[in-house]
């Protein structure tokens, strides 16, 4: 296989791709250093759709921006570890080939549904079910697959299938999992706990974005308006990652208590570009991550944050005068600079 070739098959295959990550604000004051972590090997696990690197980011920053929310509800938490993909050596050679985005080397945990008795699933290439506690898999799904699914006590009914009460739904590379009415990217994790079923979308942070942007606005926005978006709603994120609501099961949920994320539904051209190109970049106060409050208007704002946000409608408006997304941000987030994660490749 030439060179060329071993570009183009990695180039499908981005998971393969093991960077370590280190955190470089734009202001240039070194945050903190990086470790990897080195998950154990299993003879068959899920296909590992996001890169394995471990990422420790910034503290959350304690500033005038921050303001305490109410308590999530609460939610079961698994009795067992989630499985681990299997890693590969140091690819330092391709990298520049690839290209491959920094968001995607960070994996969100993103609770889709809550206490559902019952829902659809399916997968749109073929993919796999799998037993999270032994990482065996447990059923093949067929490609245009869709199935029942419901808690029976201490298990999970998959059609006529009886299943533990943790598994993975592992669609192909390229495969998308239908849940309910949506379609998601990643793997799915189901859980159980009295009769009710509990699904975490483990998608990594750039597709998750895309699909955020263009939940909470609308794609047609200029694209500094998006991009003003995009590192709002990656800050936003990224401090739930760093203190998840549920640390053994999720990070946050897709509802608009946290931000909106509807999976590839909302997806378009142009919230991809305002992620793309805005890879990385946080909200930054000294140092450490700013929970970038945002809502609708100005009025939303101030009722709920006590003004400390941005308004989306506002950020329309200066991005509709000519103002970048950087301008943006300083309107709304005052006192803060834009931090950025970048990969370190060893």
């Amino acid at each position: 296989m030439n060179r060329q070739a071993v570009f183009n098959w990695l180039k499908q295959r981005p998971w393969l791709i093991v960077p370590v990550l280190g955190i470089v604000p734009l202001i240039g004051i070194p945050l903190i250093n990086q470790t990897s972590s080195t998950p154990e090997t299993a003879t068959v696990s899920p296909s590992p759709l996001l890169p394995t690197a471990s990422i420790t980011l910034p503290t959350i920053a304690q500033s005038p921006l921050s303001t305490p929310q109410p308590s999530p509800k609460a939610s079961p938490q698994p009795a067992q570890k989630s499985a681990q993909p299997a890693q590969v050596g140091n690819v330092q050679a391709v990298q520049s080939a690839i290209n491959l985005s920094v968001d995607a080397a960070i994996q969100m945990r993103v609770l889709i549904h809550e206490a559902a008795s019952r829902l659809s699933v399916g997968t749109s290439t073929g993919g796999a079910v799998f037993d999270v506690q032994s990482n065996r898999v447990l059923y093949e799904l067929p490609a245009n697959s869709s199935y029942e699914m419901q808690a029976d006590g201490n298990t999970i009914l998959l059609g006529a299938l009886k299943l533990p009460s943790l598994i993975w739904i592992d669609p192909s590379p390229t495969g998308v999992t239908f849940v309910g009415d949506r379609g998601y990217r990643g793997r799915i994790l189901v859980a159980t706990s009295e009769n009710r079923i509990w699904v975490v979308n483990y998608v990594n942070l750039q597709q998750y974005l895309y699909s955020v942007v263009g939940s909470e606005v609308s794609p047609s926005w200029p694209m500094e308006a998006l991009k003003a978006q995009a590192v709002a709603a990656r800050s936003y994120a990224l401090t739930y990652h760093l203190k998840p609501v549920k640390k053994d099961l999720y990070d946050l949920g897709s509802d608009e208590y946290y931000q909106v994320y509807k999976g590839i539904s909302t997806e378009a051209n142009s919230t991809r570009r305002a992620v793309n190109t805005t890879s990385g970049e946080f909200v930054s106060y000294r140092g450490g991550v700013v929970e970038s409050l945002y809502a609708a208007t100005d009025d939303i704002v101030m009722e709920a944050f006590q003004g400390r946000g941005m308004s989306q409608i506002g950020a329309l408006g200066l991005a509709e005068q000519g103002q970048n997304y950087r301008q943006i941000l300083s309107a709304y987030y005052a006192g803060t600079g834009i931090g950025r994660i970048e990969m370190d490749i060893e």
